[in-house]
């Protein structure tokens, strides 16, 4: 397993930090994620042979935020 923090940006409000939680957290791979609004990040633990850092910098994207 590995653990990642992610920059976000784009998030408005605790709302928009708990939908892209349910979105990383559904990402084959991803053992937990939590997001918080207030720190505008993600900690991602997840398992490198399932999914990578590209998967889910995408997801992000796709959900409408950025992660960097």
């Amino acid at each position: 397993m590995k653990e990642i923090k992610l920059k976000i940006e784009g998030m408005h409000c605790t709302g928009c930090s708990s939908r892209l939680e349910k979105v990383l957290n559904n990402i084959d791979g991803v053992e937990s994620a939590t997001v918080s609004f207030e720190e505008k990040q993600a900690r991602i633990t997840y398992n490198e042979s399932q999914t990578d850092i590209e998967q889910i910098k995408q997801a992000i994207q796709d959900a409408g935020f950025k992660g960097e």
